[in-house]
This record gives C-alpha cells, sequence and structure tokens, in this order.
C-alpha cells in the first residue's frame, strides 16, 4: 500500500510537497492544541481528541489533494499553474487559521468568513484594531512564514536532491491513482465536518478553516416568514395628546459599559459616582438589555425602534434602509432641530451614512473636532472631553429651540486606553480589567462634565436625559472576551436611565425592557402617542405587559440567538454546542445551565420564536434593500 502511495511520485515531488505540507500540517494542528489547553474549559481525553479530530482529517485531506493534483497534473505549464496554486493556498490557509486563532484568543469566538470577507474590504477600518493587538514579532513571524510559505519548499528540495527547480514533471501513472487519492482526500474532508463526539461545541471542534466554509453553508431550517407592509412602522407620525411639551432630549450612549460595571448595578464597585448619584433622581431600568452586542446595532435599535440587521455586512449605513421612521426624523415635523456627537472616528461603519439614516442634521465627529490638548483613548477616537466644546458651541447656537442631541462614547472601547485626565484606581487585579472599569470611571467625569455645561447654558431643566449602554463587555466570564458575540449578561445587561428634572420621579423598574423600549418612552415622555403604524417596544411608562419576550442576538451571523421571558433566558447555538437556560433569578449570571432540566417540547418552542424573529428581522431589511 505505502509503495503504491510512493509510485504516485517522483521524489522531486514528495520532497517539494512534503517541505511545505508536512509544517502546515504541524503548524494548524499545533495552534488547535493551543486553543484546546486555553480555553475556558479544559476538556478530558476524550474531549481534546474529539476536539483536535477534525483538524488533523483536513489537513490529512488537504494534503492528500495536493499529492492527487501532483500527481494528475502532467504538462510542464499545467504543472507550473499547480505549483502556483499550491503555494498561493498554503498563503491563504495559515493567514486563515493564523487570523482564526488569534480571534478566538482575543474573543472567545470563532470566525467566519463572511466576517472575514467583509474585514478584507473595510481593512482601512479595522487596521487600528489589527495593529493595536500586534507587535513587531508578530510581523516578523509572519514575514518569516511567508517566506518560507514561497521559497522554502525549493531550498529544501535542493538540499535534499540538488535539484533548484520546482517539479514540473510526474511519473505519468493511471488517472485512477490520482482519482483515488482526490476521493479520499474528500472523505477526509467530509469526516473532518462530523459534529462533535462528546459534546464539545462544533463550531470550536471543527477545523478553522472547515469551521469557515460550514458555517456559510450550514443553516437551521425555518418556516418561510411574511411580512405585510403595515407591519413596519414606516409610515409614523408623533400625534399629540393635548399635553405635549417641546422639551429637549439628549440621547447618552455609553460604549462598551456594562451594567455590572457601573455603581448604580453594582455598590460596592465605586466606578461612576456621578452617575449613582443621578440614579437616584432617575427612572432606572434594573435588566435592561442590547438587542444585539454592537455599536451600529444598538444605535439603531435605540433611535429606530426596532431590530437592526442582524448581519455583519454594516446593513444598517446603506441608503434608506432602516424600516422605521427613527426619534430625529420623528421630531423634525415637531419643529426640533438634531444633531450626533461622538469621539470616535466617522471613518468606521460609514457611520455619517447611519447618521443620515436617522434623520440627524448636524454630525461632528472627531474629524470635525479639535484635538490639541486631549488624548487618544484607543484606534476609534479621542477621549469623551473632547465632544464638549462642540456640544457647546452648537448648543449656544441652537438651544433656543427644541432639540434632539445624541451622544457617542468611546474611551471604555477595547482596548481600554485610559487617559491620563483623572489618574488611575486598582480596581482589579487583572490589569486588562482593571484598565477598562478605569476608562468606566472616566465617562462618569464626562457625563459629570456634560450636565454641568447643560446646567451652565440653562438647559438642564427643560431637557430629558437618556443614559443607556449601547452593550456591555466580556473579560472571559464564559470564555468570550469583549462585545460582539456576548450573549450573556456581561455582554447585553446595559445600565438604563432616564433622568427627567423636576418631572420624573425616582423609581426602579424591575421588569426586563430593551433597548427597543426607549423610542416609545421618549414619545411618552414628550406627551405624544404614535400614528399610522406600531413599534415593537413598549414605553416604560406604562404598565408592564405581561408574558413578554425580549429577543437578542451575536453580531456575527449564525453563532447564536438569546429570548429573555421574565426570569427565564434560552440562548440558541445554532448546533455549534448544546442550547443552554437559565434562572435568573437564582442564577443571575449564568453559571449553571439548566437545560436538562427543561419540557423539551418548551425549549422546541423557544427555539422556534427566535428563528421565527430572526427570519422576520432579516425579511424586513431585504425588503427595503429591493425598494431602493
Amino acid at each position: 500500500m505505502l509503495a503504491r502511495i510512493r509510485g504516485l511520485l517522483i521524489r522531486e515531488d514528495w520532497v517539494y510537497l512534503s517541505s511545505l505540507l508536512v509544517p502546515l500540517f504541524l503548524y494548524n494542528v499545533v495552534l488547535k492544541v493551543v486553543r484546546i489547553v486555553t480555553q475556558f474549559d479544559v476538556p478530558g481525553p476524550l474531549g481534546f481528541l474529539d476536539q483536535v479530530r477534525s483538524d488533523v482529517l483536513f489537513n490529512l485531506g488537504y494534503a492528500l489533494f495536493w499529492v492527487g493534483v501532483f500527481a494528475a497534473v502532467r504538462g510542464r505549464v499545467a504543472r507550473t499553474i499547480s505549483v502556483v496554486l499550491f503555494h498561493l493556498a498554503a498563503v491563504v490557509m495559515v493567514a486563515l487559521s493564523t487570523s482564526a486563532h488569534f480571534f478566538y484568543e482575543k474573543t472567545g469566538s470563532t470566525l467566519n468568513l463572511e466576517f472575514v470577507v467583509v474585514s478584507l474590504s473595510s481593512f482601512g477600518e479595522i487596521r487600528g484594531v489589527i495593529f493595536s493587538e500586534t507587535t513587531v514579532v508578530h510581523w516578523l513571524l509572519v514575514l518569516a512564514v511567508l517566506t518560507y510559505a514561497i521559497a522554502g519548499p525549493a531550498i529544501v528540495t535542493r538540499l535534499v536532491t540538488g535539484a533548484w527547480r520546482a517539479p514540473v514533471r510526474s511519473p505519468g501513472r493511471a488517472w485512477t491513482a490520482p482519482a483515488g487519492a482526490g476521493a479520499v482526500a474528500l472523505l477526509l474532508f467530509s469526516l473532518s465536518l462530523v459534529p462533535s463526539a462528546t459534546g464539545a461545541g462544533n463550531a470550536f471542534s471543527r477545523d478553522a478553516l472547515a469551521n469557515m466554509l460550514v458555517s456559510e453553508v450550514a443553516t437551521p431550517e425555518i418556516e418561510k416568514t411574511h411580512l405585510a407592509a403595515d407591519e413596519l412602522p414606516t409610515e409614523t407620525r408623533l400625534v399629540s395628546q393635548g399635553r405635549s411639551d417641546k422639551r429637549n432630549v439628549v440621547v447618552v450612549f455609553l460604549e462598551s459599559t456594562r451594567a455590572e460595571s457601573t455603581t448604580p448595578y453594582n455598590e460596592d464597585l465605586k466606578t461612576t459616582p456621578f452617575l449613582d448619584r443621578l440614579a437616584k433622581r432617575s427612572l432606572m431600568a434594573e435588566r435592561a438589555y442590547a438587542v444585539v452586542p454592537h455599536t451600529s446595532k444598538a444605535l439603531v435599535a435605540t433611535l429606530c425602534g426596532v431590530a437592526p440587521p442582524l448581519d455583519t455586512r454594516n446593513t444598517e449605513s446603506e441608503p434608506d434602509v432602516i424600516p422605521a421612521r427613527c426619534l430625529p426624523e420623528l421630531l423634525k415635523e415637531e419643529g426640533y432641530r438634531s444633531v450626533h456627537f461622538q469621539s470616535a472616528t466617522k471613518k468606521f461603519e460609514r457611520r455619517a451614512m447611519l447618521v443620515e439614516n436617522f434623520g440627524q442634521e448636524d454630525f461632528y465627529p472627531t474629524e470635525a473636532m479639535q484635538k490639541k490638548g486631549f488624548q487618544e483613548a484607543n484606534y476609534f477616537g479621542y477621549e469623551d472631553n473632547i465632544m464638549l466644546e462642540p456640544s457647546r458651541d452648537w448648543l449656544e447656537e441652537n438651544g433656543d429651540e427644541p432639540f434632539f442631541a445624541t451622544y457617542l462614547t468611546v474611551t471604555p472601547h477595547h482596548d481600554y486606553v485610559v487617559p491620563d485626565r483623572y489618574g488611575k484606581k486598582e480596581f482589579a487585579q487583572d490589569e486588562e480589567l482593571n484598565n477598562y472599569l478605569n476608562t468606566i470611571r472616566y465617562q462618569d467625569f464626562f457625563l459629570k462634565n456634560l450636565f454641568r455645561q447643560y446646567r451652565q447654558l440653562g438647559l438642564y431643566e427643560d431637557t430629558i436625559f437618556i443614559l443607556l449602554g449601547d452593550h456591555g463587555e466580556g473579560f472571559g466570564e464564559h470564555g468570550l472576551k469583549q462585545h460582539d458575540n456576548t450573549i450573556y449578561n456581561e455582554g447585553l445587561h446595559i445600565p438604563l436611565l432616564i433622568h427627567d428634572p423636576g418631572r420624573l420621579k425616582a423609581q426602579r423598574l424591575e421588569p426586563p425592557v430593551d433597548e427597543l423600549d426607549v423610542l416609545p418612552t421618549v414619545v411618552d415622555l414628550l406627551g405624544y402617542r404614535v400614528g399610522g403604524g406600531d413599534y415593537p417596544g413598549v414605553s416604560m411608562l406604562a404598565p408592564p405587559r405581561e408574558n413578554r419576550t425580549l429577543m437578542a442576538s451575536c453580531y456575527h451571523e449564525r453563532t447564536c440567538l438569546a429570548s429573555i421571558r421574565d426570569d427565564e433566558k434560552y440562548i440558541y447555538f445554532y448546533g455549534n454546542k448544546g442550547d443552554e437556560y437559565y434562572d435568573l433569578s437564582e442564577d443571575p449570571h449564568e453559571r449553571e445551565n439548566v437545560i436538562d432540566q427543561q419540557d423539551e417540547e418548551r425549549i422546541e418552542e423557544l427555539r422556534k420564536d427566535l428563528l421565527a424573529w430572526e427570519a422576520k428581522v432579516k425579511l424586513a431589511y431585504k425588503q427595503r434593500l429591493q425598494k431602493r
């Protein structure tokens, strides 16, 4: 048998192929082993074998595929083309497997192919993220790997056989032998996709490249859905209820701010003393949740009152795509001016187009601000105090008429650079977490400064303030870091305060709410009702709706969905790992998955509801895109 395999290629071919395929095999498998031994839940021996199985089979299949190609291709021109493709494929494979490894290391999530494509198409926007996570050593290593992938096989072949050239001839075997090699390679590829046998997550267990490929086609079966035109709030308007009071409205989005890292929600953590004092004079939602833990998605959910597009393609920034009329647009018809300030660049995710979609008239990113005297906070922008001067200028010019203003902070965003302005305190032993908590502390100073500005300008008493986290942030509590796929409370549970001086009494709102409830609450506070359609959210001033279910999604497609109903939380992972169920009244930190104690029919019902919600959201945006 071995003799027949050896006979597929001449000696030079074997040396040339092995000098690249063997290191590639070892490189990919070693990366997987590193991920296994460093993951949150270290598996036992069977789990370890189960999780490395796919990588071994996929890489063996990859190697055998190229053996079959070199055995089948005989002509000099065709063989030269094959050699070029062989090297290009190796470079791409190394790039993808390395990216997947570091992506998992930094976020705890697997990398999908769509996100790779989106990232490459917007490399200019994300290069700051990449450079913030790499060092000179990383780039030297990449250069060394790429150099070997291109020139290594020729050098090794020269040393072993004495020939410099790449293999350009074959022993002329019958076509059945290469076909057999291809068939075995296909079998190995197929076996690498077999689901985990020991309960480990399928997405993690699969080879990184195999997972990228299969995640693009492995979609759950869901019933076809339909949306009538009147189901979407695209023709809405504000209707006065006879008590309309055109007070100003300010919405402050607190970047990457999870509830548990603020003092009102964690009295033992003194990160936000100003926010804590404000909470004692405000309506505070005890259990407020993000719909999708990603900034642009949170902006859509909050300002437009509908679920954002459930994708990574930045669909929300396509012209006229949002299937609803947003707050700035509704209020403009009532004589309101509107403005958006952010301490981040306008370049990331086409933010200017998104703000235009909301109907906001003025936009102030860092490109429109004086940067002298302000420190860069991260790869997206500057410390939040940079917004204060342009805010003052705009308010002095426009504050005589009712206005709607939004502020989006950036300082607490990864990579958690603490500005020097207010010093640094010791909140946690972990350096990264401590830096994050200090950026939350800095943000609290910004809020204090912003409120002082409104008082000095005489606008405070006539302004409704809504302060909320756009999403939370993970620090490995469930093996996940940052926010995009952190579907647990550290990623979804956000602070939400409504401060209406002299009008709204301080109270704690206990029932679960989410970002979709902000729009109807603002409408209610201003003395209007919505005509011409309905938004899915409900006013937080109204009696709690019974049997209400909140829906949430991970940022990356086909990764996870979650539903929250009272104290019941269900998470669906598309089969990549087992479903999870938590009783939040007994287990608010989601440490004990009690899915096995639940009725199977009930879990199936929850799963179907989530998939139906996902289908309706995607259809709404698909219809809008088709109408453009």
